[in-house]
């Protein structure tokens, strides 16, 4: 198994120069000249247009200029924001602790929506249950989460005050405080990505409770919660973890409208700010680092598959 790992780590080493790339091209999008642009427009002084292109070695061949922001990537260093000069890989280095315990929380409430929802709808297909079930995932699928942001600040915090509006807590500071202060956007981040996970979980389990093995151990006496447990839903959760790992992506990307509806000092806030102030090292290093983290959850799904599937390994 170990070789096999290395293998995958192996072939995603291309794909991240390909995508590191892309994310350096971003400077190409930049209307106009990038150095007027960046220092602030037409009113920018020549002096700072200078200090921009010295920065961003604007003035060497654009081969040269990736191999400077490269070499700088690899070294962790993502240059200065060009508004406020402080080091990006410091910013992102306070700012993603932040951003990851949303995604996960987001995640844990989509696996605990969508792993009993999909197993209770498998085990009652074809009834009330079940019918019930795939109302509420499509209702769930079909929310958008900025919408399902405000609906619950507006019961949960204004209406009811159980939860803070806005304001975040870290960790690190408080678990009962960051308890309290990330349910209601990993709710909104999370219920939806739950809800297509059960939906996937149903029809796969379904398939899965209708093979021969499945009748054998009804057959030897075993329990419903050890049928289900043991046997089936070891095969039948490969699509719905594949589904949740390509769904980190959503997560990430959703985190940057929700860090800002409920002002959360994450990545996403950073994002945006670097977007509206036309400051491009904060736009590719939280760019790149979101590229990064998906791709690190991608190499875990597959490693998953090395562990769910033992075909994986003899192949």
């Amino acid at each position: 198994m170990p070789r096999l790992i290395l293998r995958r780590i192996a072939t995603l080493l291309p794909v991240l120069v390909l995508v590191s790339f892309g994310v350096f091209m971003l400077l190409a999008l930049v209307p106009g000249d990038p150095a007027v642009t960046l220092a602030g427009g037409t009113n920018a002084s020549p002096q700072a247009v200078a200090q921009v292109r010295t920065q961003l070695h604007l003035n060497d061949p654009l081969l040269v200029q990736y191999w400077h922001w490269l070499t700088g990537v690899v070294h962790l260093n993502f240059g200065r924001s060009l508004v406020s000069g402080i080091p990006v890989a410091h910013e992102i280095g306070s700012r993603l602790p932040v951003t990851l315990s949303l995604v996960v929380a987001a995640a844990l409430v989509a696996v605990v929506v969508g792993l009993p929802l999909g197993v209770l709808s498998a085990l009652r297909a074809g009834g009330p249950v079940d019918g019930s079930a795939r109302v509420v995932s499509s209702a769930s699928i079909a929310m958008p989460n900025f919408w399902l942001a405000v609906i619950l600040v507006s019961l949960l915090s204004v209406h009811w005050k159980i939860f803070p509006p806005t304001g975040f807590t870290r960790i690190s500071t408080s678990f009962g405080g960051w308890l309290h202060t990330v349910t209601l956007p990993a709710i909104a981040l999370g219920l939806g990505i739950g809800a297509s996970v059960a939906r996937l979980l149903r029809r796969s389990l379904i398939d899965v409770l209708d093979s021969n093995y499945i009748r054998t151990a009804w057959a030897k006496g075993a329990g419903t919660g050890r049928v289900v447990a043991a046997h089936a839903l070891r095969n039948a959760a490969i699509p719905a973890i594949t589904v949740l790992g390509i769904q980190i992506g959503y997560l990430l990307g959703g985190s940057v409208i929700i860090e800002q509806i409920f002002s959360i000092p994450g990545l996403g806030t950073y994002m945006l700010q670097g977007i509206s102030n036309h400051d491009l090292p904060v736009v590719q290093g939280v760019a790149l680092v979101f590229v990064v983290f998906t791709m690190a959850v991608s190499l875990l799904v597959d490693i998953s598959y090395l562990y769910l599937n033992p075909k994986v390994r003899v192949a």
